[in-house]
This record gives structure tokens, C-alpha cells and sequence, in this order.
């Protein structure tokens, strides 16, 4: 429950330039810009993790999105799977405001971080495997700081749960073998903590359905209750 070895870290995941094609695509974006945001001066640099260093639950992503974390220099902030996520955590008490628009709009997250375990925009949402390994180091010293506190974990979609479970095993928990499969509602216990799977909040999957509002209420209210979130209300 360090603050300032988080927030050193965060300052490092922010410096990081260590795969070229992912520097290159978010620098790119950042100055070609989308014609909405033509008056935005981009983030352009990896997004670290958001949310409190005594966070009792961790929620994992894939990766930033090239105009929207990319954009704000805030995880899930100013894209529309964002809008799905922290409306959801706002219903059961762990946000203080339903909506993330930009880094200084005065969201609070209470007794949970929010994270990737890929911290810049890949072309196409993409990372290459890769890129998700050279990136791992991040969470795993992420997971280190945090472990205190640490109690929970949901994981939003297969590829942020197959980035993820090595993370923890390099973290020093054991992981079971063979590793659990990714699915919505999973829940593996590790040693010390509970983790969780849920559909990624990405629009192909709220659009169609695949993922409602409530399956992710449901999830959050859950894994919030197990990592001892007084907050998370009743349905």
C-alpha cells in the first residue's frame, strides 16, 4: 500500500518505450487525432493504472484504446467501453460519478484500481503476443504493490485472463495447472485471492447483448463483496 512506489511506477509505465510498432501507432494516432478531438492534445504514451495504492479489488482490461485512453492518459476514459464500465462500478457503489470523460474530471474509485495488462493503444485493439510478454513485467510489479491490500480480481475478457494468470504466477501466487479456462462468471481461488471472469466491456459485446449491464453489475457486485467492499449495494 505504498502510494509513492505506485506512483513511481506509474511515472516508468508512462516513460516506457520498448516496442517500436506500439510507440509508432500510439504517437501516430496522437497526432493525426480523430476529427472530434482535433482540439485534444493526446496523451500519446503507455496509460498506467487508475485508482487507489489500498485497492481491495483489481479490475484487469486488454489495453487502452487509441482514442480514448490513448487520448485522456487515463485507463477506460473517453471511449464508450469506458462509459459501460465505470457506470457499472458508479451502480454499486465504487465510483463516485457514472461517467470518465478526462483525467481531471474528478473521479474517485473507492477500494478499487483499474488496469491493463497491455499499456499502450495497439493497432487494430490488437497486441502481438509479444507485445503482451514485454508488457507483463508492468502488472506483475503492479501486483506486487498492491498485494497487501489486494483481495479480488475481475478479469474483463480471455485475452486479458490468458496476460493476466502468468502475471500472478510471477507475482508468487499459484496459479492451478492446468490454468483455468476464461469464462464469463468463472471464479478461481487462488491463495489470498479470488478471481474472477467476465465478458469484456468492449462495444461488440455490449451492443449485441452478449454482455447487459446487469451480468456486469453482477460480476462487480460479487467480486466486491469477496475482496470485502462494505459499499457494493444490493441489487
Amino acid at each position: 500500500m505504498d502510494s509513492t512506489a505506485l506512483s513511481g511506477l506509474d511515472r516508468r509505465i508512462a516513460g516506457c518505450r520498448a516496442c517500436p510498432r506500439l510507440v509508432a501507432w500510439r504517437e501516430e494516432v496522437a497526432r493525426t487525432k480523430r476529427a472530434a478531438f482535433a482540439d485534444w492534445t493526446y496523451w500519446g504514451r503507455p496509460v498506467p493504472g487508475f485508482g487507489p495504492p489500498d485497492a481491495r479489488l483489481l479490475i484487469v482490461g486488454l489495453a487502452p484504446a487509441a482514442h480514448g485512453g490513448n487520448r485522456t492518459g487515463r485507463m477506460f476514459t473517453g471511449d464508450r467501453s469506458g462509459d459501460v464500465l465505470y457506470e457499472a462500478l458508479y451502480d454499486v457503489g465504487l465510483a463516485s460519478q457514472p461517467t470518465s470523460v478526462h483525467a481531471d474530471d474528478g473521479l474517485e474509485l473507492y477500494g478499487v484500481r483499474v488496469t491493463a495488462p497491455v499499456h499502450c493503444a495497439p493497432p487494430a485493439n490488437k497486441p502481438t503476443p509479444a507485445e503482451r510478454d514485454t508488457c507483463r513485467s508492468w502488472l506483475v510489479q503492479e501486483l506486487n504493490l498492491l498485494r497487501p491490500a489486494l483481495r479480488a480480481v475481475v478479469v474483463l475478457g480471455a485475452f486479458g485472463w490468458q496476460a493476466a494468470l502468468p502475471a500472478f504466477a510471477e507475482a508468487g501466487w499459484t496459479v492451478p495447472r492446468p490454468r483455468p479456462a476464461f469464462a464469463h462468471g468463472a471464479h478461481v481461488a487462488l491463495d489470498g485471492l479470488d478471481l474472477f471472469g467476465c465478458f469484456h466491456v468492449s462495444q461488440r459485446n455490449t451492443f449485441t447483448g452478449r454482455l447487459t449491464p446487469a451480468m456486469l453489475r453482477e460480476v462487480l457486485r460479487t467480486a466486491a463483496r469477496t475482496a470485502g467492499l462494505p459499499q457494493a449495494t444490493a441489487p
